[in-house]
């Protein structure tokens, strides 16, 4: 019976394997193919994968997209990791009045979609670029305000904070640290797992967002890398054996950066949760 079992659940595992794996497969596999090999199903890998990066190349601008995309990402991330640890710290560490008030108040705009919020962040940043153009429509900045703090990430590292020993804060105090030298000499080390989870989830967000910058950014030199294979899909025939090749591109950095974190992923999340 528990040969039976163990099979029944290998089985199970294993099925659902191959249902995750295979997308990136076949994506792996239609690159190297012509676009009629990759619209009629061939599973088998070809000799195009040259070709088509040429094609890719001599298409779009694509190291433009790709430098715009990193961009974003990477300052969004750290402004993310910045400002929703320090607003998070703040909660957990100090007692104040109406402070879990405000909390779920934050909590509550987690259910707002974003789609809701668009139209007026579009008409504010129309404002605003008549005052402030650097920040305004069609720039990179535009794209990275919006975006640089969610409540999610306060409450993520609310949670986290919750497993920070509270002495050191006290400790530090008697040192004669002040209350900034505190988060990042004492409070910031410590939580390195924390911010190594909240980093990816952060640059994953940022990288694969597509809506608000197809909303915000005009110019073809300003695009990001979902912007470009959404353009590259919208012709009369689109060669998918090109879109596939930009899609594994695309797909290498955020898959880089959750390979070489993906421990600290690991401990961070299970932090978050035993808060």
């Amino acid at each position: 019976m528990k040969k039976i079992k163990r099979f029944l659940i290998y089985l199970f595992l294993s099925i659902a394997a191959i249902v995750s794996i295979f997308p990136f497969l076949w994506m792996l596999i239609s690159m190297t193919n012509k676009s009629v090999d990759v619209t009629g199903g061939r599973l088998i890998p070809g000799s195009h994968f040259l070709e088509n990066l040429r094609n890719l190349f001599a298409t779009v601008e694509i190291g433009t997209a790709l430098m715009n995309s990193f961009i974003i990402a990477i300052i969004t991330t750290i402004l993310t990791l910045l400002i929703g640890s320090l607003a998070g710290y703040g909660f957990e560490i100090y007692r104040t009045k109406g402070k879990d008030m405000i909390f779920n108040i934050l909590l509550l705009s987690m259910m707002i979609p974003f789609a809701a919020i668009m139209i007026p962040l579009y008409r504010f940043f129309g404002q605003v670029s008549s005052v402030a153009p650097a920040i305004g429509i069609d720039t990179l900045a535009a794209a990275i305000l919006p975006t640089i703090i969610t409540a999610f990430f306060i409450f993520f590292f609310r949670q986290n904070t919750k497993m920070f020993a509270k002495d050191l804060v006290e400790a530090g105090r008697i040192d004669g640290l002040s209350e900034l030298g505190i988060f990042f000499r004492i409070y910031l080390p410590t939580m390195k797992t924390t911010y190594a989870a909240a980093a990816i989830i952060a640059f994953m967000n940022s990288w694969n967002n597509y809506l608000w910058p197809l909303v915000v950014l005009q110019s073809p030199e300003n695009q990001t890398i979902p912007l470009l294979i959404s353009n590259l899909g919208a012709g009369y025939t689109p060669d998918y054996g090109v879109i596939m090749t930009a899609i594994v591109i695309a797909t290498l950095p955020t898959a880089l950066v959750f390979f070489l974190m993906q421990r600290h992923f690991v401990a961070g999340m299970m932090g978050s949760v035993k808060g």
